[in-house]
């Protein structure tokens, strides 16, 4: 069997230096306001995944192929261009939610919000409690 060969991993690194270092203060309240949102929702504590993701929890995935290893079950990443939200399954079993969230794009399991003003806070909750419900409910918890 395939051995965890994802690059992004557990760190010791501490989720409260990561945030404060955040150079664009927007992004770091919308961060920090995230961050507060995600440990609330999964009575988790926040873990650095390699040196930019904030991650809760965690899954052992494996392939047909025979790949497997363990990831975050949710998580973001205050990016430059934008604050990355993880919704692990994707968006397909959440349009209604996705339709009432406000401005985003998206990428496969990537949410991008340039700010939080722009979307609407309280679909945001129910949209990461539902995609971590359905992961746990996959998967279980590692």
């Amino acid at each position: 069997m395939a051995a965890n060969r994802n690059k992004t991993r557990p760190t010791g690194a501490g989720v409260d230096t990561f945030l404060d270092a955040v150079e664009n203060e927007r992004r770091r309240e919308d961060a920090r306001t995230v961050n507060a949102m995600m440990e609330r929702i999964t009575g988790w504590e926040p873990r650095m995944w390699g040196p930019s993701i904030v991650g809760f929890g965690e899954y052992h995935y494996r392939y047909d192929s025979g790949r497997e290893g363990d990831f975050l079950i949710t998580g973001f990443s205050p990016r430059k261009n934008a604050l990355t939200i993880y919704i692990m399954p994707g968006f397909a079993r959440y349009d209604a939610l996705m339709a009432r969230l406000g401005k985003f794009r998206t990428g496969r399991s990537c949410l991008y919000i340039n700010k939080l003003d722009d979307v609407d806070l309280s679909v945001l909750e129910e949209l990461i409690a539902s995609s971590v419900q359905y992961m746990v409910g996959k998967y279980g918890v590692t």
